[in-house]
């Protein structure tokens, strides 16, 4: 079954805007509500509005990547920042920084890393899972 003209134009519309609200909660996360968790869920409603609109075939050409593989890089990024800290010589999960004199100071530390593990974890989890359900 088709979906509506108006539901694909207006998901043609909303998905890139979704997919950008859910980069700005996962960048404000860090000192705000937010965070990868939130972003993650919110970048998966945007594929999930893109599969009712035009399928999962669709979703998946879309997307670009199997969801299985954000899930791996996800865990592994998230893992990645842990172990960082011990290479320090501090305990695991430590949060670890370092400023970025050629960006304005910018403070960039290993809580984001572990964000945007989680965000693409979450994202690879939910939309594996709407995928699967569609497609049944």
């Amino acid at each position: 079954m088709k979906a509506s003209y108006l539901l694909e134009i207006a998901t043609r519309r909303l998905t890139p805007l979704l997919l950008l609200f859910s980069l700005w909660a996962l960048l404000r996360g860090h000192n705000a509500p937010g965070g990868g968790f939130i972003g993650g869920l919110m970048a998966a409603s945007a594929f999930g509005f893109y599969s009712i609109s035009f399928g999962p075939t669709a979703t998946r050409a879309y997307l670009r990547v199997d969801p299985f593989m954000l899930i791996g890089t996800g865990v592994a990024t998230s893992l990645f920042s842990g172990l960082l800290a011990w290479f320090f010589g501090k305990p695991f999960l430590t949060g670890l920084w370092t400023k970025l004199d050629w960006a304005g100071g910018l403070k960039l530390g290993t809580p984001l890393l572990f964000d945007v593990g989680v965000y693409l974890t979450v994202i690879g989890v939910t939309v594996s899972l709407l995928l699967h359900l569609e497609e049944d």
